[in-house]
């Protein structure tokens, strides 16, 4: 089988990712092995085997903990961990470092926390000590679990450890599997630099120090660049001069560890390469290409070269790290001497050469390193005007060999070729003296300035022009093409184990610039959908059956449902350039296929083809003769499928047999004229990519390759969901060559720079200084109880202190308002201190003031429709904070755990916005549709008007409501709103005896409202002025009394004149709210065409727009056309949204006079639960794509608010989660509601850990790769976890499948989910032997594990209701497995058929005899409790609509009664679980089942 660089062993399948090595076949045994030390275990070892296992065994008798959870000192060996060192992880040969599984043995049974870490000193540590725990670490970073947590226990030593590390190269000769080992651990810790230890040591490298290794002249060059360093040099200098005197130590700056790590690093790395090898003759011949090519390479050289640019790659891609590193990199010119290092043309080599070419880029890119701002194009194209012209004055002076050179042109000579033809009049010595003495750009004393390809080298890296960064990305083509599909390097299939290193970019902490950060994510998202595509193709193209027929030309036996051949292909159209461009304007083509092979339902599928939809054309071309399997096993994925070629490319229209339109949505053919299709062959008329076809044709002319656009015989197209990333690599496109202004209160915080707490609303300027909190509070007392740091003051609208305040409230929020201490990081410290300071009662007396304005809201009209909806939620003092801090401006991060009400918060946020700034329009933002309707219909039941609100996309059907939210819908009810607004409009002229037809258009009302409604109403203003003391003048003068006759209360009492003038103004307030309408309604008059109408609503009329993040992405450029505008954007699910996802929703509208509108940014999310799904591991793990922008923030440091009590689940439930969340409490009415404080009639536990040894003699298996199942605990319960984040239900049965290795629940984010859906009872069925072990599990499972590990039930329980207290566990019955499981089952429902057949006899006999009627008490109240009452079993069960009725028994299922059981173990089953309307969900955590859920990302429904 091929092995792919980096990825493991490559299988042709559906691609799925291990995480743990899968070996090859011939390597796999089925019996057991026995352990040899230093020996590799198979990937099919099991969970005894691991028992038996050496290590498992010295793990037991050294440092694994016992069953009572205690661990004895059993004192330290430090020769154990030498041998251990040695025997199990040392690596002499081969390309792997490591040996994989012996590490990830010791790493489960806790090794580094139990055994190294406590015992670790930093004076006297052995070298083994400190690499076993630099491979712990690893190993840990590669498991994508926390790798630094159980360091956190003791600071000091844990610098003690890091800075060893520094040192632990000094005076040893490392393996070359150790020097790789340790370049991941520091390329691990440069990726963690938000942890305050890590970064402290770790950031001394990058040091302004790190330059005393530069040469002299580099030296002086880089300080004449930058003259602002030479006094932060000196001062630097003078500081550690005079520190070293007063440590007695002579001052020796250059023998520093920060002065040599890095150049030391360089220089090993350069050794290990053997530059030496380089062929001593001043040229490179094409024989010594050839050699190189075929000659022997050390595979363990080739990683840990590659694992070398990564490390590099890293540093420049951040840069605190960057910024004193370049000169370095530049200064040894390391690019120059990879690309002319053997390995760079070897054929092993490809990714090494992948990875130098990154290098460069980065060492290149277009930033001002010093300052971090990014440069502009002109700036760079005159950066290189400038430096070239240098070099012409240089040589015309003192070089005359150079003069021609001096005398050209720079657009003649600044390309690779001219300047190599114009430097080769130089002999050795003179290029040597140009570029190490007159340009230092080399030092003289660098061995390989003796090489005259170097010195050309460097000299063409140095003046040679760059193509942009915006000419390259608008050059690459957005479809993939064959070559990159099937590139290992940078799209992996399958088995990314995080051994090796990948040519992709990463996204971690920050980022260079704004370009920098879209450029990484256009290139993994675009590398994400290839690896998508590639999937579908090796899905459809082999259905298809294609051979070779006698004519020699490829035909098809099979048929695909997604993919058809193609009759006939032409290019129709290529159109002239655009100016300043060299690529076609556009390329059109027309294929023609039949779908005569295909029933009617696939018919009508690829008859439901439209404009914009994307389709591949292939080009297959298999092998005269099958291939053997023998050399189907050696050939690549496109030998064995017998693909030549791939082109991408977008429908513009499509045809039937007669030529008709198809699916046109242009407005060329009306409803009405529409027929169906004629005949079996269509024709698509589709747009191919220019710069692919431009590429194509080049390589026709210039290299005599194949004419690609004559040989396509299939066209092949895609689910719909699944085919949105042209629109999405688009809008990425079109923001990297727009000038992208984020907002300038974010734009630092978003690139991870500057001080995290800038965006925060204490920060920022034009804060609201009173803000109308309307119905947020629900009484004087709530109020107070969420401020209760302040004394907070009520007062009336004049000032004058209020004795009886009622909501609505109005304050006037302090700039320096104070936070709770778990809300703000930052503030922490700060509230501590001063608790500790000050005492209790002086903090009472000296509590600020806080003043709120209590006001009676004006009487919004006498209908009950007139009447606000208010809010019912009793909002938590933190959960006022975050409302508070939403409505501010600036940036609002709320971490909202599981069942704290974050949607409510969410909503709150939105009312309050609308009526505090009703001129500012809110863009909310969602991952799922249904996240997205969950929030809309909050929405509607608050005060904010429906003609105000629009939902778009294509989840708005699912919402909950009669109302239609669509563009459409909303539209439609405008039109029906301004007609039943016209005809009040008509009954009020008829009640005024206004003879005009006032009510025919918008116009005319509004004509009508001016000249006899408000007119009147102001004369009866001035009316009333002069009438105050009588009491019944308003009822006497209303002039619109007729007109509010309808009312379902009189409207005046007579009694008083303040009260009638109060519903005087709310029947003038309804008035001038209806005609306010009406003005609204003008537009949708005035525009006749449904797009027009539909467009002003959404980018005028409404005020709240939802959308999910893909239509965000997808519509990016019709918004932007349309000239939609928003000032506020909020995002709920924020940590489950893909970075770009969560960028691209900033800017879909056009900048103003240079600046962003957008005025508030509120991401509410929680970093803790599952992150956003990524189909390719490669990209998960090493890439870190499934990072969202929320996590990124938190990792940051920015302040957010964490909510802090949960209404969900049992406090004793919330407990096996809560431990993860700062301070996370239980609402009151956890403890005080009756379904919470009774027991779960049956169970003698709330919650239980049940462990579930083999079932018939088998645990876990695997039937195809990449899906696990568990048959033994799928007896009790079958489904998925990941489908549930978001959900709750009453009772959860979760299995955990795994029993050989923990795999991705070790993953605490799947934990958290898993353990936080259950309200009443949570039952876990796993291996207890595998879980207890884990280390990142252990604050829960510690929890799980004080209860017995045998389902507990309580037999006698037969009610699905019980008085038994929740902590009294009664009569416990303990099932001592599977079987027995079954066997109670068994007997339960026997006795439910006997209790129904009892019943009906009895009604039977009831009927006929009317002797005997106090039987039925009898058998209801004369049996003692413990007994099971046949007939009023029967009666229950009658109740239970899940129970067998035809006396089948579900004895073979082994569930509990009322339960019912999944038949396939990727059901997911939501069941009725007794007759209080609780319900019951079978969760089964198979991780594997994550692509399952893949279509729900990033895919708009």
């Amino acid at each position: 089988m091929t092995k792919v660089y980096g990825t493991g062993a490559y299988d042709f399948k559906r691609h799925r990712v291990a995480e743990y090595p899968v070996d090859l076949p011939n390597q796999l045994a089925d019996k057991p092995v026995e352990s040899t030390p230093g020996g590799s275990l198979p990937s099919s070892i099991t969970l005894s085997e691991i028992q038996r296992d050496r290590l498992t065994t010295i793990a037991t008798a050294n440092w694994l903990k016992s069953d009572d959870g205690n661990s004895e000192n059993r004192g330290f060996d430090a020769e154990l961990v030498k041998k251990i060192y040695e025997t199990e992880l040392k690596v002499s040969e081969g390309r792997k470092p490591v040996l994989l599984q012996r590490v990830m043995i010791l790493e489960v049974s806790q090794y580094l926390e139990n055994y190294l870490w406590p015992n670790f000193d930093p004076a006297t540590a052995t070298f083994e000590h400190v690499m076993s725990m630099i491979l712990m670490v690893n190993e840990k970073f590669r498991e994508n679990v926390a790798g630094w947590r159980c360091f956190y226990d003791r600071k000091e030593a844990f610098k003690g450890f890091l800075e060893r590390v520094l040192r632990l190269k000094e005076g040893k000769d490392m393996s070359i599997a150790e020097k790789t080992n340790y370049l991941v651990f520091m390329i691990n810790a440069f990726q963690s630099l938000e942890d305050d230890v890590v970064r402290e040591i770790v950031l001394k490298l990058a040091h302004l120090k790190s330059w005393h290794s530069l040469s002299y002249g580099r030296f002086q060059m880089e300080l004449s660049i930058n003259p602002a360093l030479v006094k932060k040099w000196k001062k630097m200098i003078k500081g550690d001069a005079k520190e070293a005197k007063a440590q007695g130590e002579t001052f020796n700056p250059s023998n520093s560890v920060e002065a040599k790590f890095l150049r030391d690093l360089i220089e090993e790395f350069l050794d290990v390469l053997d530059f030496k090898g380089v062929p001593a003759k001043n040229t490179v011949t094409e024989d010594d290409v050839l050699h190189i090519v075929h000659q022997q390479v050390d595979d363990a050289v080739v990683l840990y070269s590659e694992r070398f640019m990564e490390f590099l790659i890293d540093l420049l891609s951040q840069l605190p790290t960057r910024r004193y590193l370049r000169p370095l990199v530049a200064d040894v010119a390391i690019v120059p001497k990879c690309h002319l290092s053997p390995l760079y043309r070897h054929e092993k080599g490809k990714l090494f050469a992948q990875l130098v070419d990154l290098l460069q880029f980065y060492e290149r890119f277009e930033i001002n390193d010093h300052l971090g701002t990014q440069l502009t194009d002109d700036e760079v194209l005159q950066a290189h005007y400038d430096r070239f012209f240098a070099f012409q004055l240089l040589v015309s002076k003192q070089i005359p060999k150079l003069r021609e050179l001096a005398l050209c042109n720079i657009g003649s000579v600044h390309k690779r070729a001219d300047l190599c033809k114009k430097l080769s009049v130089l002999s050795s010595e003179e290029l040597k003296n140009l570029v190490c003495c007159k340009l230092k750009l080399v030092s003289e004393e660098d061995p390989w300035s003796r090489s005259y390809d170097f010195l050309i080298e460097v000299m063409v890296s140095f003046f040679e022009k760059q193509q942009s960064q915006k000419e390259s990305i608008n050059a690459l083509p957005l479809y993939p093409n064959e070559q990159i599909m099937w590139d290992e390097s940078v799209v992996p299939s399958i088995n990314y184990s995080g051994e090796g290193c990948l040519a992709l970019p990463k996204l971690n902490l920050q980022f260079l610039t704004l370009h920098d950060y879209l450029l990484r994510n256009f290139n993994l998202f675009r590398l994400e959908s290839t690896y998508e595509i590639r999937e579908d193709i090796q899905e459809a193209v082999p259905h298809l059956l294609p051979y070779i027929n006698n004519e020699g030309d490829t035909a098809f036996r099979g048929w695909s449902r997604m993919a058809v051949p193609v009759r006939g292909f032409r290019i129709s159209a290529v159109k002239q350039p655009n100016i300043g461009e060299v690529k076609p304007s556009s390329v059109t083509a027309q294929v023609t296929y039949s779908i005569s092979s295909y029933r009617s339902q696939v018919r009508s599928e690829w008859d439901s083809l439209k404009e914009h939809d994307v389709l591949f054309l292939l080009s297959i071309r298999p092998s005269f003769e099958p291939l053997s399997a023998e050399e189907a096993e050696k050939a690549s994925v496109p030998q064995r499928l017998g693909l030549q070629f791939v082109r991408g490319c977008e429908v513009i229209e499509i045809r039937d047999e007669e030529g008709k339109l198809m699916n046109d949505f242009t407005g060329r053919i009306k409803r009405d004229e529409w027929k169906p299709p004629k005949g079996e062959l269509r024709t698509v008329t589709v747009a191919l990519d220019t710069a692919q076809y431009y590429m194509d044709v080049s390589d026709t002319a210039e290299k005599g390759a194949e004419d690609v656009y004559g040989t396509f015989n299939v066209l092949m197209r895609r689910k719909p969901k699944e085919n949105n990333f042209k629109a999405i690599l688009e809008s990425i496109r079109d923001l990297m060559n727009e000038y992208c202004i984020v907002p300038e209160w974010l734009h630092k915080i978003f690139l991870g720079y500057g001080n995290p707490s800038a965006a925060q609303w204490t920060n920022m300027p034009d804060l609201l200084e009173k803000v109308d909190f309307k119905d947020t509070f629900i009484d004087a007392e709530h109020l107070k109880e969420s401020f209760q740091d302040y004394q907070v003051c009520f007062v009336n609208q004049d000032g004058v202190e209020s004795l009886d305040p009622r909501p609505p409230f109005r304050i006037t929020i302090p700039r320096t308002l104070k936070c709770n201490p778990n809300a703000l990081p930052d503030k922490r410290k700060a509230t501590t201190d001063s608790v500790d300071d000050v005492n209790m009662a002086d903090q009472a007396h000296e509590k600020e003031r806080l003043t709120v304005e209590t006001y009676i809201p004006t009487d919004p009209g006498p209908y009950p429709q007139d009447q606000p909806k208010q809010n019912s939620v009793r909002f938590t003092p933190t959960q006022v904070e975050a409302i508070i801090s939403g409505v501010q401006p600036g940036l609002t991060m709320v971490v909202g755990p599981p069942g704290t009400g974050k949607t409510d918060t969410a909503v709150q946020i939105l009312n309050i916005l609308y009526h505090n700034c009703p001129l500012q329009r809110t863009l909310i933002i969602t991952h799922s549709n249904q996240a997205l309707n969950d929030l809309f219909e909050k929405i509607m039941q608050r005060d904010v008007p429906a003609r105000y609100l629009l939902r778009l996309g294509q989840g708005e059907q699912e919402l909950a409501t009669d109302l239609d939210f669509s563009r459409q819908g909303r539209v439609n009810a405008m039109l029906v709103r301004r007609l039943e607004l016209l005809s009040e409009v008509e009954r009020l002229a008829r009640s005024l005896q206004v003879p005009e037809d006032v009510g025919y258009t918008c116009e005319t009302a509004g004509y009508f409202w001016l000249l006899h409604v408000y007119s009147r109403w102001e004369q009866f203003i001035v009316a009333c002025k002069d009438n105050k003391d009588k009491p019944t003048f308003v009822q006497d003068r209303f002039p619109f009394k007729e007109f509010f006759s309808n009312t379902p209360q009189p409207l005046f009492t007579g009694q008083s004149f303040e009260r009638d003038m109060r519903a005087a103004m709310g029947c003038f307030r309804h008035l001038k709210t209806m005609f306010l309408e009406l003005e609204e309604c003008r537009a949708f008059e005035l525009l006749k065409s449904t797009a027009d109408r539909a467009n002003y609503l959404m980018t005028k009329q409404a005020k709240i727009v939802a959308m999910t993040c893909t239509h965000a992405a997808l519509k990016r450029r019709d918004f932007l056309q349309l000239g939609f505008k928003y000032d506020n954007l909020l995002m709920e699910e924020s940590a489950q949204i893909l970075e770009i996802e969560t960028f691209i929703p900033m800017l879909l509208q056009r900048q103003e006079d240079g600046y962003a509108r957008l005025k508030r940014c509120i991401l509410i999310g929680d970093h803790h639960q599952l992150p956003p799904v990524v189909k390719n591991m490669a990209f998960q793990k090493y890439s870190h794509m499934d990072q969202s922008l929320f996590t990124r923030f938190v990792r940051l440091g920015i302040p957010y608010i964490e909510l802090n009590a949960q209404g969900r689940a049992r406090p004793s439930i919330a407990q096996l989660y809560n431990w993860r969340y700062r301070e996370l409490g239980d609402l009151p009415y956890l403890r005080d509601d009756p379904i919470f404080r009774r027991a779960n009639s049956g169970f003698s536990y709330d919650y239980q850990l049940v462990d579930v040894p083999d079932y018939h003699g088998k645990g876990e298996s695997a039937p195809s790769p990449w899906f696990y199942q568990n048959e033994g605990e799928a007896e009790y319960v079958v489904a998925t976890v990941d489908k549930f984040q978001g959900q709750q239900n009453d009772f959860i049965l979760l299995s955990l499948v795994r029993t050989r290795f923990v795999g991705h629940l070790r993953d605490v984010r799947r934990l958290v989910v898993a353990m936080s859906r259950a309200r009443l009872g949570l039952y876990v069925f796993c291996r207890r032997s595998l879980f207890e072990q884990c280390y990142e599990l252990q604050p829960t499972f510690q929890l799980l594990l004080k209860r017995p590990d045998n389902l507990a039930l309580n037999l006698h329980e037969t009610s699905p209701y019980t008085e038994r207290p929740a902590e009294n566990s009664g009569q416990c019955y303990l099932v001592n497995g599977v079987e027995e499981m079954a066997q109670i089952v068994a007997d339960k429902i026997n006795q439910l058929h006997q209790a129904r057949i009892m019943s009906y006899q009895f009604q039977q006999s009831m009927a006929y005899s009317s002797t005997v009627p106090s039987l039925e008490n009898d058998a209801a109240e004369g049996v003692p409790d413990g007994d099971i009452p046949q007939e009023a079993d029967a009666t229950m069960s009658d109740q239970n609509e899940d129970l067998p009725k035809d006396g089948q028994s579900e004895v073979e299922n082994g569930v509990l009664p009322g339960t019912l059981l999944a038949k396939s173990p990727t059901e997911v089953n939501v069941i009725a679980g007794d007759q209080s309307g609780s319900q019951a969900i079978t969760i089964q955590s198979d991780e594997e089942a994550e692509d399952s859920n893949n279509d729900q990302t990033r895919m708009e429904e």
